[in-house]
């Protein structure tokens, strides 16, 4: 199952009053575990950043002037997605920007049910608790060493670290029966066909005997009895 956690970094927060995207950081993950692949863009708002933003991202209207738009990182951004769902930290404020910078390049905007908000699983998961991202990190004990300033592809690596562990961590239970997924989160191992020739016993006669042996001294109700070795 491949997913792509993403961020955004913008001007400020309204998309429809001339708010435009400043950074935009993707991870792919297959299976809730990021693979390695990343996409990460700055991007020129054209238009000044207030300084209230600057505080919180670090990122100057002068830093992003010699940027590309994203009509150079928009084909780029939108064939990193692919068709994968898109996994966000308050989704509908990064659909927003997104859909409004796809909608300005005259691309197909995502909708609604293309994406997953960590916020409204952990609030789900957590009623009552503080679920900003930093404080999810710190509640699973996942590091913020990197993270001085908010920046759009460490935040998108951070989430998805919180994102595996709402999903159950990295000890998410395993089904080996071979049935199948049931599409309840489990991670399933497909049942093996038999092997063509059976592998020869490595087992000799004497150590046979002394097994029997042995499992006669249980009684009836041994295990070994009510099972067929080959």
């Amino acid at each position: 199952m491949r997913e792509i956690v993403f961020d955004t970094e913008t001007t400020g927060l309204d998309p429809n009053t001339g708010d435009r995207i400043t950074e935009l950081g993707c991870v792919e993950i297959i299976d809730f575990i990021p693979t390695g692949k990343t996409f990460h863009a700055y991007v020129n708002p054209q238009r000044s950043v207030p300084k209230e933003v600057v505080e919180i991202t670090g990122l100057t209207t002068e830093f992003l002037a010699d940027k590309p738009l994203f009509d150079e990182i928009g084909p780029q951004f939108v064939e990193f997605v692919g068709d994968s769902t898109m996994v966000a930290h308050n989704a509908p404020f990064d659909r927003g920007f997104i859909n409004m910078e796809l909608a300005r390049l005259g691309l197909d905007i995502y909708p609604d049910d293309r994406f997953k908000d960590t916020a409204r699983i952990a609030r789900a998961k957590f009623p009552g608790s503080y679920v900003s991202l930093d404080a999810l990190c710190k509640r699973f004990d996942i590091s913020l060493d990197t993270r001085d300033k908010h920046g759009a592809l460490i935040d998108s690596l951070l989430l998805a670290e919180v994102y595996l562990e709402l999903m159950g961590g990295r000890t998410r239970a395993l089904d080996l029966s071979g049935q199948g997924s049931g599409g309840d989160g489990k991670v399933v191992f497909p049942a093996r066909s038999p092997r063509a020739e059976p592998l020869t016993a490595r087992q000799t006669e004497s150590e046979r005997a002394a097994h029997a042996a042995f499992v006669d001294e249980m009684g009836e109700n041994a295990l070994w009895k009510k099972l067929t070795i080959q």
